[in-house]
This record gives structure tokens, sequence and C-alpha cells, in this order.
């Protein structure tokens, strides 16, 4: 004990005012113990910060395969999920049997393929070959015209057309059946106009809708593509960090320097804080101008709230990093957010249509409020006002996880 606290008297010795000071504490009993001088831990709570700051940023700039890392896939998945993630159902392959073989059975079948939904992909000369076509998956989507399709329709009567879809996929099946739904009902609502001699059809709904307008993809999806991104090269990178320490045999080193577990920990997060928000500011220079969504709301409120996000993202890679024994661990802890984050989140799938279990799983990750920050400031032009409660509670995941962090680690040092 008595060569201990010679360790901790040199460490600590410069840390007050003058000699006299740190000889008067030096010499009373019980102020030093295995984690220094208590007079100069008060003091200093985030004690050997700069030096660890500059230790880890000299070495991720000394390490080009964490650059790389943390730069290259990010950009690489935002370009395929942005472009990729498209729920708008375009150019459906449609085959057509047309018994009827009139005009105005050919004008319906233009009507199907002007939606831009369908696209003709040739016609079948049976019931069996149509089926076929469709089974073997080289067509989505059937158009049966029976014979006599035009006598009945000429004779005021209803004329029967039979769509056969894929179901195999829910979305694909969906947009199907509403398209084809909405060609035939807009085509008896003129027929009918003709056959009474109205002008204007006798209830018009005109939908406005707001924020996107043009119901574009990309302005869904890409706000959320960013979180899932950051996500995943942030954490990665932080639940390295220790982890190689230990791996490299340098872990040993820290634990018996005089460094505060707080200052160790925030000296750890900073480097890539920095580096997360230089990639973070490019995801969204990308969202920006390669796909063409608006920010709607205060680029400020968007950079402090990406902030917070960040820091979040980067305590809960070094929590991981405090709970792994080896590399492989970390990865494996690691992946065990980004699924949930990706699926319950909110970022494909709405929130609200999910079970309670997976909307309260949802709930824990950083993920679902950072997305929907996103969106309400980008598509929504939100202020404050708005989604403080989003950012109040990112903001208290971040703290609590890095709190989380130092108090396991001092835990490691105990024991």
């Amino acid at each position: 004990m008595g060569v201990e606290n010679e360790r901790w008297k040199r460490a600590c010795h410069g840390a007050h005012e003058n000699a006299a000071e740190f000889q008067r504490l030096c010499n009373r009993p019980l102020r030093f113990h295995k984690r220094g001088c208590r007079v100069c831990f008060m003091k200093t709570p985030f004690r050997g910060f700069t030096a660890i700051l500059y230790k880890e940023f000299l070495v991720v700039l000394r390490d080009p395969m964490t650059l790389f890392f943390m730069f290259f896939p990010p950009l690489i998945q935002m370009l395929a999920f942005g472009f990729a993630l498209d729920t708008d159902v375009k150019n459906l392959a449609m085959v057509v049997l047309d018994e009827d073989r009139t005009v105005e059975s050919r004008q319906l079948v233009d009507r199907f393929v002007n939606t831009r939904t369908f696209k003709y992909a040739g016609e079948a000369a049976s019931v069996e070959e149509l089926t076929r076509t469709i089974r073997a998956g080289k067509a989505y989507v059937g158009l049966q015209i029976p014979p006599g399709f035009t006598r009945e329709l000429r004779a005021g009567r209803t004329a029967r057309v039979q769509v056969v879809i894929d179901g195999s996929n829910s979305t694909i099946a969906s947009s199907a059946l509403n398209t084809s739904i909405g060609v035939t009902f807009r085509e008896s609502i003129l027929k009918l106009l003709g056959s009474s001699g109205r002008r204007d059809v006798p209830v018009e709904v005109r939908p406005q809708i707001l924020y996107n307008p043009a119901m574009r993809s990309p302005n869904f999806f890409v706000p959320g593509v960013i979180g899932i991104v950051l996500q995943i090269a942030t954490t990665f990178a932080t639940a390295m960090s220790l982890v190689r320490e230990r791996e490299r045999g340098t872990l040993e080193q820290l634990l018996v320097s005089p460094l505060s577990r707080w200052g160790l920990m925030l000296g750890k997060l900073m480097p890539y804080l920095v580096i997360s928000a230089v990639m973070a500011a490019i995801l969204l220079a990308l969202m920006r101008w390669v796909f063409g969504v608006p920010i709607a709301g205060s680029l400020t409120a968007l950079s402090g709230a990406t902030l917070v996000y960040i820091f979040a993202l980067l305590s809960l890679g070094l929590l991981i990093s405090t709970a792994a024994q080896n590399q492989m661990q970390a990865l494996e802890i690691t992946m065990i957010f980004i699924m949930p984050s990706v699926f319950f989140s909110g970022f494909i799938f709405p929130r609200d249509t999910m079970p309670w279990i997976f909307r309260a799983i949802g709930s824990l990750l950083p993920a679902t409020y950072f997305i929907e920050l996103m969106r309400a400031i980008v598509l929504r032009g939100a202020v404050l006002a708005d989604y403080w409660i989003n950012l109040a509670v990112l903001g208290g995941m971040g703290i609590a996880l890095f709190v989380l962090c130092a108090l396991r680690f001092r835990k490691k040092i105990a024991s």
C-alpha cells in the first residue's frame, strides 16, 4: 500500500497550487487510494482527457483501415439503400389474354399500360398459358378479357374482365390490385356519366398531400438511411477501441496510469465524434444534392440533433467494448442492435402497426428517435417545440450510456 501511495503521490505532484499544499495533503492519512489523491480526483474528474484525446487521434489518423471503414462503407450503403429502397411499384410485367379482339378491348389494355404500373409482356393463347406464365415468374399480372366484352359494354350491361395477380409479394399484389380497381372504376364512371348526360360526378374528392407532394420514396427513406448508416459505422468503430487495446496488450498500461475513468472514456470517444460528424455532413450533402431531398427545417437544428445521436451511438459502442473480450465478440454484440434498428425503429415499417412488444423494443433504440427527428426537421420543417421530446430522450440515452461505460470500466479496474 505504501508503494502504491508513493506512485500516486508522484502522479498527483503538480496538480496542486504549490508544494506546501501537496505535502500537507500527502501527509494526512487516507488521502490516497488506488485511484489517487481524492482532492485531485474531485478537482479533475476528466484527468488525462487531453493525453488520451491526443493518443486516440494519432491512432485513428495513422490507421488507414479505420478511416476506410468509417467512410467508404457508409457512402456505399447510403447510395445503395437510397436508390434501391423504393415503394413506388412500376412496370410490372403483365401478360394479356384477349379473347374479344376488338378496339374496345385493346383500349382497355392500353389504359392499364398507361398507368405505368403495368408493362405489356406479351399475349397468352389460353388460360393455362396465362397461369403458367405467372407461375414461372415471367409476369406478375394477367389480364383476361372474355369474348363478348364489347357486346356487353355497348348493350349497357356489366362487362366483366379478370385480373390475375401474383400474391407471393404482398406489396406488389396490393399495388396491382389497387391500380386495376382504379382503372376499371374510372372507366365505369365515364360510361355512367356518358349514359346519364351528366358532365360532373356527384361527389369529388380533392386530396392535398403535405410535405411530400410528389410522394417520392427517397424523401421518406433517405433520412432514415442516414440514421442506420451512422449507427453501423460509429458503433463498430468505438466497439473495437477498448477491445483493440486489450488485444494489443496496452490496456494494462491504461489501467495503471493516472487517468480518471471519465477522462479515458471521453478521450476515447471524442476523435470518433469528430470523424463521425464529418461523415454525417457528407451524408447530408448526398441526401440534398444526389437524392434531391429538400431540407425544410433548420440546418442548425438538424446538425445539433445529428451530433446528439452520434454521441449516443458512440457511447453504445464503448459500452459494448467494455463487455466484449475480443473483436469477434464486439462484432457479434454490435450486430444484435443492427437488425432491430432496421425493422423496429420505423425506418421501413410504421411503428403503430407493430405488436406492442416490438414497439417497446423500438423505444429502447436511439435510431427510433433520430429517424423521427430527421423526418420532422427535413420533411415537415418542424421547430423545437414539435420534436423536443425525441431530442431529450436521445440526449438522455447518450448521457446514460456514457455514464454506464465509465462505471463498467471502473468495475473492470476494481476486479
